[in-house]
């Protein structure tokens, strides 16, 4: 089979808390209409600079853990340089060194390749920015 290239902006709407959202039936919708039957890569962009795409278990906890870690390692305060927006917003721009903007997951005949409990997810943090957008890319 050739080489596909296919891409596609996404809108998320993450409200005004923070938040993990699952992309995971996204990604497989995306890859339903675009991959065929295709072996490739996926490639799960968020352009944002406070906004962040982990694999994660979800709905038994692990993603308000996650959002527990972060604010113990990037509290909301004061102490962040960067300090327009809501207070601790420093903090949101600091995310993405912790949590990448992107991941890049297998795609075997046109399936997304997870484990049993992996999750595909948006971490943002950002209660200033309810709507974001993802970028899906396939490479086959």
């Amino acid at each position: 089979m050739a080489d596909r290239y296919r891409s596609r902006l996404i809108d998320v709407s993450t409200g005004w808390v923070e938040s993990v959202y699952d992309l995971t039936a996204k990604c497989t919708a995306f890859l339903h209409e675009e991959a065929g039957k295709a072996d490739g890569l996926l490639n799960v962009f968020v352009p944002h600079a406070t906004a962040g795409v982990a694999v994660i278990e979800t709905g038994a906890g692990s993603d308000d853990d996650l959002l527990a870690a972060l604010q113990d390692l990037l509290p909301a305060d004061d102490r962040w340089r960067h300090r327009h927006g809501s207070p601790g917003h420093g903090r949101d721009h600091v995310l993405p060194a912790l949590v990448p903007p992107h991941a890049t997951l297998p795609v075997v005949r046109g399936r997304l390749e997870l484990g049993t409990w992996q999750s595909v997810v948006l971490v943002d943090t950002n209660r200033d920015n309810p709507r974001r957008k993802v970028r899906l890319t396939f490479l086959g």
